[in-house]
C-alpha cells in the first residue's frame, strides 16, 4: 500500500511517522526503541496479533489489563497504564487527511491518546485508513465499535445488526471519542504505518 498521502499529511499536523512492511519489522523497531522504560498498553487486537507485549515486558516495566500481573487486577494495570512513561495503542480509524479517531468505553485509551505520557506511538494496520474525517468515523463507529462489542459479547443492537444504532444500553462500548487534528502539544507522537491486516 502507498502510504505516502496519510505520511505527508500527518507530518503536517506534527507527528512523527514511520512505514513498515510488516507486523514483524514494526515490532523489531518498538522493541529496539524502547528500553528500560515505564510501558501502557491500551486494549489492541493489534498489539496482540504483533505479540508486542512479550517482548517488551523483557526490558521495560509494561502494564496491560489484558495481561495482568500475579497480585493485579485489570484496574490496577489501567491505573500504572495512566502514568506510564510511553504509552502504545492503535486506533479505531485513520484518515489520509491525518485525524486520527479512537472510541473507548471507560476512556482508557481517549485519556492516554491526549494527555500524560512522554510519547505515544500509534501502531496502525492497512484496514484502519480511510480517504478522509467522515470515512474514519465511520469505520470507528460501524466496523471497529460493533467488532470489539461482539468480541466482548456485549448485547447490544451493533453486534446483531453489525452497525452502529446509537443505543442507549447498558453494555455499549463506545461512549467517548477522541480526535486528533494534530500532535499534542507537550508530547510527542509517533505513527507506525503497517502494510498488513491488523486488529479491527
Amino acid at each position: 500500500m502507498d502510504f505516502s498521502r496519510v505520511k505527508e499529511n500527518l507530518e503536517k499536523r506534527g507527528f512523527t511517522v514511520s512505514v513498515f512492511d510488516s507486523a514483524a519489522a514494526a515490532a523489531d523497531y518498538l522493541d529496539a526503541a524502547i528500553d528500560g522504560r515505564t510501558v501502557g498498553f491500551g486494549g489492541s487486537i493489534t498489539l496482540q496479533q504483533m505479540q508486542l507485549a512479550e517482548r517488551l515486558e523483557s526490558h521495560n516495566e509494561l502494564f496491560w489489563h489484558w495481561k495482568v500481573k500475579e497480585g493485579e487486577t485489570p484496574a490496577d494495570a489501567l491505573k500504572s497504564a495512566r502514568g506510564a512513561e510511553i504509552y502504545v495503542t492503535s486506533v479505531n480509524g485513520l484518515a489520509e487527511s491525518g485525524e486520527i479517531i479512537n472510541i473507548d468505553g471507560t476512556g482508557n485509551r481517549v485519556a492516554a491518546m491526549l494527555y500524560g505520557h512522554k510519547k505515544v506511538y500509534f501502531v496502525v494496520g492497512s484496514n484502519k485508513l480511510t480517504p478522509d474525517y467522515e470515512s474514519a468515523l465511520h469505520r470507528a463507529r460501524n466496523i471497529a465499535a460493533p467488532m470489539n462489542a461482539k468480541r466482548l459479547s456485549r448485547k447490544t443492537p451493533c453486534v446483531e445488526g453489525g452497525r452502529c444504532f446509537d443505543c442507549s444500553s447498558p453494555e455499549r462500548i463506545c461512549r467517548g471519542l477522541a480526535v486528533l487534528w494534530e500532535k499534542m502539544g507537550g508530547s510527542d507522537m509517533e505513527v507506525l504505518l503497517i502494510d498488513e491486516v491488523l486488529g479491527y
